[in-house]
């Protein structure tokens, strides 16, 4: 099974394309903020949440438990696509119905391999991980720039560590992040995958 959650008006052949408004794209309505969600168990190959996350859970419990039912429905190494805005563009900051900023970093926050990591240094990070029993794996991020700086970029104007500077310093410098997660069952089984937060 492939999901696709918070589709709108995106139809994706082949997939379960879900969201909370029925539109003609829409095969099932589902409210994701609402638990359990209707599928099964380890049910779930692929899901795709793109441009969805950062619209749910502005209740912490909320997208906690957005997080737990999104473990819940995947099988182990199931593949999850994420895109959301960067928190630090305009696209982010201008949408009201943009109620939390996701990053990398903070889905670290759901790997109980950085989890133990933390805890065994005594480290300020909240495992969310262990506390929630689930666990992710963090396999790719992508940054996509707005396309001024990713011009200079490319004409060598800029060296990618000012890049990264202009990144960590500077709003509208990266427009959207795509993630990859695969989440581990059961929960805490040593993995061979690498978080890639960068």
């Amino acid at each position: 099974m492939r999901l696709n959650l918070g589709c709108g008006n995106k139809h994706l052949d082949g997939w379960i394309n879900a969201d909370k408004v029925a539109t003609p794209a829409v095969d099932q309505v589902v409210d994701l903020e609402q638990f359990p969600w209707p599928w099964p168990d380890d049910s779930a190959e692929e899901v795709l949440l793109f441009h969805v996350l950062e619209h749910l859970g502005a209740e912490t419990a909320v997208y906690l438990g957005i997080i737990k039912e999104l473990y819940r429905v995947c099988r182990d190494g199931a593949k999850i696509m994420i895109a959301v805005p960067h928190p630090r563009h305009d696209s982010f900051l201008g949408d009201p119905t943009h109620v939390r900023p996701i990053t990398p970093d903070s889905l670290l926050l759901f790997s109980q391999t950085a989890n133990r990591e933390w805890m065994a240094a005594n480290a300020a990070n909240t495992p969310l991980g262990v506390y929630l029993g689930v666990d992710f794996v963090i396999e790719s991020v992508n940054w996509k720039f707005e396309q001024s700086w990713k011009d200079r970029a490319e004409r060598k104007e800029i060296s990618l560590v000012e890049l990264q500077h202009a990144m960590r310093t500077y709003n509208n410098v990266v427009k959207a992040i795509e993630m990859v997660l695969r989440p581990i069952k059961p929960a805490g089984r040593t993995s061979s995958s690498s978080a890639a937060a960068a």
